[in-house]
């Protein structure tokens, strides 16, 4: 009988982690219209990452909303999904209590370690009309998302939250179509530069002649291009062709000259 005061004492210790402990498939389970992103978070394995971690928030959307990103790539998909889970406890209360009505918030995929820039964080701002939008941190990304309600929470361990889009930062799922944009931009690119170069190569042709005119040797802005003309060293090929033309005319000068200095002179 000693011995029972003492496991009494202890027993409140042992239940303590059990009431604090949460399961985000089991509370999602609640909701049937957000089944889809409970199903994507245990196939991305996120959902064992969330149940291990404490002070944290789920930025839950569902099944129309999510439909947007469920064709991803697992691991595209588990950058994009790590992203709404906020490593902060915030309620809807502290999200209309924002200091300055706006706050940079750290999320999972930051700490992946495989975020880079500012992708692995959020912007929430309190808009004027008392919705609370968010989106990328990444600067010029727009809040296209809204907090739209709190689906459960147990106090300062874990919020479920339902906001109405899926988040995804420039360079990811959606996003990616930026480095394919890469390619068009070059091509866009070469048609501005063709006008130059064509603008250029009649400048060279006028101003050739002339073997000692300062202009004969600015055409030739690039080695590039100059072997596009001749296929031959920058600067070379209209200083040969025009430079036997110049020199003829010179010895043809002194040969007239000289000869008519003989005619007089001796």
């Amino acid at each position: 009988m000693a011995g029972q005061p003492t496991i009494l004492l202890f027993l409140p210790f042992l239940l303590f982690p059990l009431a604090t402990s949460h399961n985000i498939t089991t509370m999602l389970a609640k909701f049937s219209d957000f089944s889809t992103f409970s199903d994507l978070l245990t196939r991305t394995q996120l959902a064992s990452d969330i149940n291990s971690r404490k002070t944290i928030t789920v930025l839950a959307v569902n099944n129309d909303a999510i439909s947007s990103a469920s064709g991803q790539p697992t691991d595209e998909l588990k950058k994009i999904l790590s992203l709404h889970v906020v490593l902060d406890y915030y309620d809807g209360d502290k999200l209309h209590k924002l200091p300055n009505r706006s706050a940079i918030l750290t999320t999972l995929f930051q700490s992946s370690g495989v975020a880079s820039g500012r992708r692995g964080f959020l912007n929430a701002t309190d808009m004027d009309n008392g919705q609370v939008s968010l989106g990328s941190a990444v600067p010029g990304s727009s809040l296209d998302a809204n907090f739209v309600k709190v689906l459960a929470t147990q106090p300062y361990n874990i919020s479920v939250l339902q906001i109405s889009s899926v988040i995804v930062p420039p360079g990811l799922g959606d996003g990616a179509a930026a480095p394919k944009a890469s390619p068009a931009t070059s091509k866009s690119a070469a048609p501005s530069l063709a006008p130059s170069e064509a603008a250029a190569s009649p400048a060279s042709n006028t101003t050739s002649p002339p073997v000692d005119s300062p202009t004969s040797g600015a055409p030739a802005t690039s080695p590039a291009e100059a072997m596009a003309a001749d296929s031959s060293p920058a600067g070379a090929p209209s200083d040969v062709a025009d430079g036997p033309v110049g020199e003829s005319s010179a010895a043809d000068g002194l040969a007239v000259g000289g000869g008519a200095a003989t005619a007089m002179g001796f």
